[in-house]
């Protein structure tokens, strides 16, 4: 089965790339890797990290199914402006719109009554479906130490997009999305779920890479809304960071100062004693870092307290989730869009 969609000569002027790594789409998505097991090499230790916090709530579970259809109102355009835009979009979708799309889901003994108010637009049914998306996004994705690797596989393949399209234009752009995509002008072609034919009609095409993608494309259901296809990034070896690897970076006397600093803080005397150097020392390698932004410091009475900034915090190695048994591998395909 494939996915093919049609260009015009003005659909080709028109092919945008998403600024950034799109945190709705990423969440939601997110979703069927947490629920189907793909991509264990890459996914895996996330999906482990989150086993004992049950972070999927029931109404995520209900609108997406581990393959298939999903509401596409779970994906606002306004998405592109930043979390809180989309979840205000998603808050403010109309009724109407809800009622179509809720009705496309499979019948069964997940359709609750809180789905029903759902369709129906009633405002608590809307604001749970808005606070549980938050507390997820919170829990999984955004909050997660899984957002830094997202941020940094988008960043990378939209750097890679934009030297194909400074170099060749837009049909280096899309011959380069192989494997996932196959471009056969006028023709952008991949397997997919079901057979779908995508008139792009002069419209233009919105394309976003993703983390949580895995293997095929995804697009709106419906064909009316401004058409957009989410791709998945390349996945480059999984790397475990280390201290060791930080005291090459910054030597390993100042990489153990930032260390200590992480510990709810240090006085430069306490560096000076955990690290075991002088005071002289410890205060000249914690006004390098504070100087290079990694380390803000602030005079408490005799003393100075060094604590690490967000840049420094994102030095550090994360902590390493516990091993636990490995999901079951689910379907092929996110969707049946």
């Amino acid at each position: 089965m494939r996915l093919r969609v049609r260009f015009t000569g003005d659909d080709l002027g028109r092919v945008r790339l998403a600024a950034q790594a799109d945190p709705v789409w990423e969440t939601v998505l997110s979703v069927h890797r947490l629920r189907d097991g793909q991509g264990e090499v890459v996914h895996g230790p996330w999906r482990r990290s989150l086993r004992a916090s049950r972070a999927l709530p029931e109404s995520l579970r209900t609108l997406i199914p581990r393959r298939g259809y999903f509401p596409d109102f779970l994906n606002p355009a306004e998405s592109a402006w930043g979390w809180r835009a989309a979840l205000e979009a998603v808050r403010a979708t109309p009724r109407r719109r809800l009622a179509a799309e809720l009705g496309r889901l499979p019948e069964g003994p997940g359709r609750a009554r809180w789905l029903r108010g759902l369709a129906d637009g009633e405002p608590a049914a809307l604001e749970r479906l808005t606070d549980d998306l938050e507390r997820y996004h919170r829990v999984a994705v955004g909050g997660h130490p899984v957002w830094s690797a997202v941020r940094t596989a988008v960043d990378a393949d939209l750097a890679a997009r934009a030297r194909q399209l400074t170099l060749g234009g837009v049909d280096a752009l899309l011959s380069g999305l192989r494997p996932a995509l196959r471009w056969d002008p006028p023709v952008l072609e991949a397997d997919y779920p079901v057979d779908r034919e995508v008139e792009l009609g002069g419209r233009g095409l919105l394309l976003i890479p993703s983390y949580f993608c895995w293997r095929a494309p995804v697009m709106l259901a419906d064909a009316a809304l401004p058409p957009v296809l989410v791709y998945p990034v390349a996945h480059g070896p999984v790397v475990s960071a280390d201290r060791a690897a930080l005291g090459r970076l910054l030597g390993t006397t100042r990489a153990r100062v930032l260390a200590c600093a992480a510990e709810n803080g240090a006085t430069t005397g306490e560096l000076a004693r955990r690290v075991g150097i002088s005071l002289g020392s410890a205060s000249q390698h914690a006004r390098v870092l504070r100087e290079s932004g990694l380390v803000h410091s602030v005079r408490r009475g005799n003393e100075v307290l060094h604590t690490l900034t967000p840049a420094g915090r994102t030095l550090l190695p994360a902590p390493q989730a516990p091993a636990a048994p490995t999901t079951p591998s689910g379907g092929r395909g996110d969707r049946s869009r």
